[in-house]
């Protein structure tokens, strides 16, 4: 998948999220930029593990400073950290915490068949949203000095808006 402008992909259209975190796992890692490598930041202070392959959206930067935050809904197996994943938003997971508001786009991949009806996030089932809303609102709770304040989906539109907005300020960085 190519680099795309700063405009950001147009909804629908397809995007890389790189994988730092492969579902299931524990272990929080992130991609160190300056290093061109995954480090292993911290083990998750609670029992609770992530429920979609994790990681971030090429090419952008949040409003939190750090690349704009993405689940990848493989729907199979996990994938493994550094992987690139050519895929498509459905919505968007809005929370806050210790440090503002921080996004995280849900992705499918793009070419799947598994995926192809799903399009917009009332196509993910309830129970998965609250999955996923209850790992995100319970991960950080053991952890000094961090917290989760509040939390809501947003459409795949508010989705691709905030690519979009997240790809200007990485072109401006």
């Amino acid at each position: 998948m190519g680099t795309l402008d700063s405009e950001g992909p147009r909804a629908g259209e397809a995007f890389d999220v790189i994988v730092e975190i492969p579902q299931g796992s524990r272990n929080k890692y992130e991609m160190d930029h300056d290093l061109g490598r995954i480090r292993l930041d911290r083990m998750l202070f609670t029992s609770t593990q992530y429920p979609a392959d994790y990681g971030y959206v090429d090419g952008t930067l949040g409003g939190d400073g750090d690349p704009l935050d993405a689940l990848v809904l493989t729907g199979g197996d996990a994938t493994f950290p550094g992987c690139a994943v050519e895929c498509r938003a459905i919505g968007m997971f809005v929370m806050s915490d210790e440090k503002g508001p921080d996004e995280k786009v849900l992705c499918v991949p793009a070419h799947d068949p598994r995926h192809t009806e799903v399009r917009d996030i009332e196509d993910i089932p309830e129970f998965d949203r609250l999955e996923i809303t209850h790992f995100f609102e319970v991960y950080k709770d053991l952890e000094p000095g961090k917290s989760v304040d509040g939390s809501h989906w947003e459409g795949r539109d508010k989705a691709y808006e905030e690519i979009a907005r997240a790809r200007r300020r990485h072109a401006g960085h």
